[in-house]
């Protein structure tokens, strides 16, 4: 195609149907994928994945973050429910201070996460919850090793008891299908039968949940890879048998780098709900991180009301206090995640800053764009750092700012290895370079 036949027009074309500078990019589909529910939603558990990842939570603490969530979720429906433990007399103070703050109001409903034992489902009866996960452990991995004796029907009879058990306690039941990327079709699919059968005889309980885990990060994306990998087959599979898309759950870990995909590829499969954490927390490499997949789902348009996600700062703030920070290039939240040291890409912020954002990030996040300078920042880089910072707009020929621009690759020069920052940059701005 030669040059002469390349569109030139008067004004850019800029796509802003699906970059809208008041929101998060939209999915523009060459046809809406007929699975796609028309709602999304998520599931919280950090009280039970990313305390049990290593997250240190006192009662204090732990009510914080059930208060931050629900500050975040506010009247969205963009987390409904949020799972507890419930054996060590923290969590469940923890628990009974989530139950007080729900019956008063707050948006997210409090659940529990047991072992599926009858033991464990008399352990629940009184505390005061509507519904509880169970684990119900699906590979050949876990039902020929974890039990004794081993065996696919040995482990799905002791869980069925404890279903039974909880039915008959009034609550609703949640299956945790454990290591379902790795579970045999010969077990997933006859269980779930099993468990819808014996929940029928209690039409007076809602039916049962069942929550597809992705437990070592192994699941994939595709439609054409074969069970038990493939996340869409597993989901369309469960719906296939009689589970509607609102009874679904999707809880991925990040072990090999595809948590937010395979949520994404859930979702357009037909399950309505991903189950992870705010920030990411969780054993390992992490849970999903349900701001991000929330992002994703009001671009898909399956999000009627957005959450605040200015509210998530605030969260940030408490782990970092907790000596369990996101990590700095963490996306969306992390220290870096909106700060650029190229000299290219702060000449682009300060012509245009649409050109080096994803989205309008202070006015979504609550987070400003930064620059942290570096020998390769230039000029450029001190205009969008002192314009950022004060309002001041200098031009690349102001005589002071060319002196502190001189001054600053004098010290590289000289060996420095580190990043000035704004507060650095702020006092030479108050001293005149000698």
């Amino acid at each position: 195609m030669s040059l002469e036949r390349m569109p030139d027009p008067a004004e850019p074309e800029l796509f802003e149907s699906a970059f809208p500078r008041d929101g998060f990019p939209r999915y523009e589909w060459t046809g809406r994928p007929g699975e796609l529910p028309r709602a999304v939603w998520t599931t919280e558990t950090t009280h039970r994945d990313g305390q049990q990842g290593g997250l240190p939570l006192t009662v204090e603490n732990g009510i914080r973050i059930y208060e931050l969530m629900c500050a975040f979720t506010g009247a969205s429906g963009a987390i409904r429910q949020a799972e507890f433990f419930v054996y060590r007399p923290a969590d469940r103070q923890i628990l009974e201070g989530a139950l007080e703050r729900h019956r008063d109001g707050a948006p997210i409903e409090p659940t529990t996460w047991i072992r599926a034992s009858a033991k464990d489902a008399a352990l629940v009866r009184e505390i005061g919850v509507r519904e509880t996960g169970m684990l119900a452990s699906a590979s050949d991995y876990h039902t020929f090793y974890k039990f004794t004796p081993g065996g696919r029907r040995n482990a799905a009879t002791a869980y069925l008891d404890a279903v039974r058990a909880v039915l008959a306690a009034g609550l609703r039941p949640r299956l945790h299908l454990e290591d379902a990327t790795r579970a045999p079709e010969g077990f997933v699919l006859p269980f779930t039968a099993a468990v819808k059968e014996v929940a029928a005889g209690y039409p007076e309980i809602a039916p049962p949940k069942f929550r597809i885990c992705d437990t070592m990060g192994l699941g994939l994306p595709y439609e054409n890879v074969t069970w038990p990998r493939s996340v869409p087959q597993l989901v369309r599979r469960l719906r296939e048998a009689g589970v509607a898309s609102e009874d679904l759950e999707f809880h991925p870990h990040n072990d090999t780098h595809l948590v937010v995909a395979n949520c994404l590829a859930a979702i357009q499969a037909g399950c309505a709900a991903i189950n992870g954490t705010l920030l990411g927390k969780g054993e390992r490499t992490g849970n999903a991180p349900l701001e991000a997949i929330l992002l994703h789902a009001e671009g898909m348009g399956c999000l009627p009301t957005r959450p605040d996600f200015h509210a998530l700062n605030g969260l940030a703030a408490l782990y970092a206090g907790l000596g369990e920070p996101v990590p700095p290039k963490y996306p969306l939240y992390g220290r870096d995640a909106h700060r650029t040291r190229a000299g290219i890409h702060a000449d682009g912020l300060n012509k245009f800053w649409w050109m080096y954002a994803p989205f309008d990030v202070p006015r979504l996040l609550g987070l400003p764009l930064e620059l942290s300078f570096t020998r390769d920042s230039g000029i450029a880089g001190l205009i969008f750092a002192i314009k950022q910072h004060t309002g001041r707009e200098l031009t690349k020929d102001d005589p002071h700012l060319r002196d502190l621009h001189d001054e600053l690759m004098r010290q590289f020069d000289a060996g420095r290895q580190t990043a000035v920052e704004w507060e650095e940059i702020s006092r030479l701005l108050e001293t005149p370079v000698a």
